[in-house]
C-alpha cells in the first residue's frame, strides 16, 4: 500500500458548527494541514464565519481575521504589508472565501490583490451558491441548478445562466500559481497546497466544496460526489504555474455527466435533453483544457 503523505497535524478543532458532510469544512481541514501553523486566515462573511469563528470562539489553531464579504483580496494585501513590516516574511497570508464573496461581491478586491502582485494565497471554496443565507444563486451556480432564487415557472426550472469561469478571470491576471482542488482527492489537494505555500507572489486555489443541504444529497456521499465531479469532467483538476497548464487527474474516458447530476436533488428537474446539453458543454470544456495543456507542453520551459 502506498504511503500517505497528508500531514498528521490538526489545525482545525472539533466542535465547529459545520453540517454533516460539509465540503467547506473538509476543504479548510486539508488546507491548514498543508499550510502549517505559521498562517493567518482572513475569512469574509460566508458559511465559515458561522462554522468556525463566532465570537468569542474559534475552530482554527492560528490567527483569524473576519472581514467584510467584499474585502478578502484587500485584507490579504493589508495583512501581507503588516507582516512584512514586522519582519514576518515566513508567515502565510491566506484569504478563504466562498464563491459569492469571490466570483461576485469580492471580485474587485481579488482583481486588485492579483494586479498588485501581493504575496498571498486567495482560496475560493466553491459550493456554488450563497449557502449561508439560504441557498441563493451566485455567479458560480451552474446552468440548470435549482436555488431559492432561480426560476420555477415556464421552461427551465433552474439557473438560466452558465457558471462563471473564475479561473479564466484569475489567469488573465497572470498569478504565479493557480490550481483547482477537490477534497475527494486529498493527495492531489495536499501537494497543490504545499506547492502554493512555498511560492512567492499572488496565488489562487479554487476548491470544489459540496454542500449537502444546498445541493440536496445524502451527507454520507460528499466524497463519492466529489470524485464524480472530477471523473465526469464537471470539475477537472489542474494547475497553472509559470503560465503553463498541467492536468493532474486523467482517467481516460470521462464518466457520463448524468451520474453526477442525478445524484443531487438540485438537478432533479432536468430532462434528458437538458442533461445532454450539460454533457456536451462538459465535453467541449474538457477538450479545450486538453488542447491548452498540449499547447503549453509544446512551449519552451
Amino acid at each position: 500500500m502506498a504511503k500517505l503523505t497528508i500531514p498528521a497535524q490538526e489545525l482545525m478543532f472539533s466542535g465547529h458548527a459545520a453540517c454533516p458532510g460539509c465540503g467547506p469544512a473538509l476543504a479548510m481541514r486539508l488546507l491548514l494541514k498543508g499550510l502549517g501553523p505559521r498562517t493567518i486566515v482572513s475569512i469574509p462573511a460566508c458559511c465559515w464565519t458561522v462554522i468556525g469563528t463566532p465570537y468569542p470562539t474559534t475552530a482554527l489553531h492560528m490567527g483569524v481575521l473576519d472581514n467584510a464579504i467584499e474585502a478578502t483580496g484587500a485584507s490579504i494585501s493589508g495583512l501581507r504589508a503588516a507582516a512584512d513590516a514586522l519582519g514576518m516574511k515566513d508567515l502565510n497570508i491566506v484569504g478563504f472565501a466562498g464563491d459569492g464573496g469571490t466570483a461576485d461581491i469580492g471580485l474587485q478586491a481579488l482583481s486588485g490583490m492579483l494586479e498588485r502582485r501581493t504575496n498571498g494565497i486567495y482560496v475560493m471554496y466553491d459550493n456554488e451558491a450563497y449557502m449561508n443565507t439560504g441557498v441563493q444563486r451566485s455567479g458560480a451556480t451552474p446552468w440548470g441548478a435549482w436555488t431559492t432564487t432561480t426560476p420555477t415557472g415556464g421552461g427551465l426550472h433552474g439557473k438560466p445562466e452558465a457558471k462563471k469561469d473564475i479561473m479564466a478571470i484569475v489567469l488573465a491576471h497572470h498569478p504565479i500559481y493557480a490550481a483547482t482542488l477537490n477534497p475527494a482527492f486529498p493527495e492531489d489537494f495536499d501537494r497543490k497546497v504545499e506547492r502554493a505555500r512555498d511560492l512567492v507572489g499572488p496565488r489562487f486555489l479554487h476548491i470544489f466544496a459540496p454542500c449537502p443541504p444546498g445541493w440536496k444529497f445524502d451527507s454520507a456521499q460528499t466524497i463519492a460526489l466529489g470524485r464524480l465531479a472530477t471523473d465526469t469532467g464537471v470539475f477537472p483538476l489542474y494547475e497553472v504555474i509559470d503560465e503553463q497548464l498541467h492536468i493532474t487527474r486523467k482517467t481516460g474516458e470521462l464518466k457520463p455527466v448524468s451520474e453526477y447530476l442525478t445524484a443531487q436533488g438540485r438537478f432533479r428537474h432536468l430532462n434528458h435533453s437538458e442533461i445532454e446539453r450539460v454533457q456536451q458543454q462538459v465535453r467541449a470544456d474538457w477538450q479545450r483544457l486538453l488542447k491548452r495543456e498540449r499547447e503549453d507542453l509544446s512551449l519552451p520551459h
